[in-house]
């Protein structure tokens, strides 16, 4: 059978009927891909084989980057010591060309980011039993462990696991975390709302209007703590971690680990054009990426990311991509490729055509505050 047989949704018949109960099958042992993995899976289930094309439109990453690409991304520095003025232009400025700059003395302590993503791999590599108690595909329940969301929706599954905890406005009560990240994320998730608040102040002051009137909007009103974690994957080259799809959030702050793999899809100009732009990991910064519900209709153009699930160390496969923070709804078309042994993959591509802040937004809002418009994700 083809990877595309394989991988396309069958719209009826036996092989329909096939690929469900092997989604039932694998959703039922509630172990996710690492459980896969952890039983010496040696090739890719049809179930995660992804289409030829879906896989051809991911452009290989120059390795190393180029020497202009941590120029191609804005940097803002939170630490005071400019005029806020100039801190609004610069937000200005990078929100409406690359709608993707790094934030660095931004607040958010060394210490606690770099527990944060020790909790998450800490979370994902430990007890099955742990993970069980938490699987579930049910929304209204504030921790969830699941692999795909869409798992029985999408026509081919993505090579990861994920760990989702509603922080607000309703927080989980501390017993309800898992062990292996509690209190670190609770501390994180709030860390990360105080400074994704600072970033909207600058954005709404970048407008012309008063800094508190995103936050007036109730645009943060809650968030969301998702930890992805991609395994090492047997057969790399067909499968996904993470497929394309569009991200309405309004805002997203990312922490990178230190293997990067970050890219984004920018229009560089000129005879350049649109291109991929390595984002280098940048010691102790933070990255804000502007949703969809921040941009102007016309330019809302699908996010696409891959990522790597790559090396934490030499000679192992997993590897931590970040944590994000996202305000708002918001839909990021990603395409995540897992990795193979300890070899880092590509982290995520992020796909910007010169996002601007949606003035239309900003002065009427949104129909109604989002459940969760703030959404903070780490990656594994």
């Amino acid at each position: 059978m083809s990877a595309t047989t394989e991988a396309g949704a069958a719209t009826g018949g036996d092989g329909y009927d096939r690929r469900r109960e092997e989604l039932q099958a694998f959703d039922d042992t509630k172990a996710g891909v690492k459980g896969l993995v952890d039983a010496g899976v040696t090739a890719v289930p049809a179930i995660f084989r992804h289409p030829p094309d879906a896989l051809r439109e991911l452009p290989p990453t120059p390795s190393p980057p180029p020497a202009d690409a941590r120029a191609a991304i804005p940097v803002v520095d939170l630490s005071g010591g400019a005029p806020r003025e100039e801190v609004v232009a610069r937000v200005r400025r990078a929100a409406g060309t690359a709608g993707f700059f790094q934030v660095i003395n931004h607040g958010v302590p060394g210490e606690l980011t770099a527990g944060v993503l020790a909790a998450v791999r800490r979370f994902h590599e430990g007890s099955p039993e742990a993970k069980r108690r938490v699987y579930t595909r049910d929304a209204a329940r504030k921790v969830r462990f699941s692999s795909n969301f869409d798992l029985f929706q999408s026509a081919a599954a993505g090579w990861r696991d994920t760990l989702s905890c509603d922080l607000a406005p309703d927080p989980p009560r501390p017993e309800e975390l898992p062990e292996a990240v509690r209190g670190v994320l609770l501390e994180y998730g709030a860390a990360a709302a105080e400074l994704a608040l600072r970033v909207l102040e600058l954005l709404s002051e970048s407008l012309g209007l008063g800094g508190g009137h995103l936050r007036e909007m109730g645009c943060a009103q809650g968030y969301t703590v998702v930890g992805h974690y991609y395994p090492p994957c047997p057969e790399p080259h067909l499968t996904l971690g993470t497929s394309r799809h569009t991200d309405p959030k309004f805002l997203t702050v990312l922490l990178q680990d230190g293997m990067g793999g970050l890219q984004v899809l920018l229009d560089r100009g000129g005879a350049a054009g649109r291109g991929w732009v390595d984002v280098p990991p940048l010691p102790g910064a933070l990255i804000v990426n502007i949703g969809d519900l921040l941009q102007a209709p016309r330019q809302q153009q699908p996010v696409q990311e891959r990522g790597a699930p790559g090396a934490g160390e030499p000679g192992r496969g997993e590897g931590l991509g970040g944590v994000l923070l996202q305000h708002g709804h918001e839909e990021i078309d990603e395409a995540v490729r897992p990795h193979h042994g300890g070899q880092r993959r590509p982290a995520a591509l992020q796909e910007r055509h010169g996002s601007r802040v949606h003035r239309a937004l900003l002065h009427q809002g949104p129909r109604g505050p989002p459940a969760r418009p703030l959404q903070v994700a780490a990656l594994a």
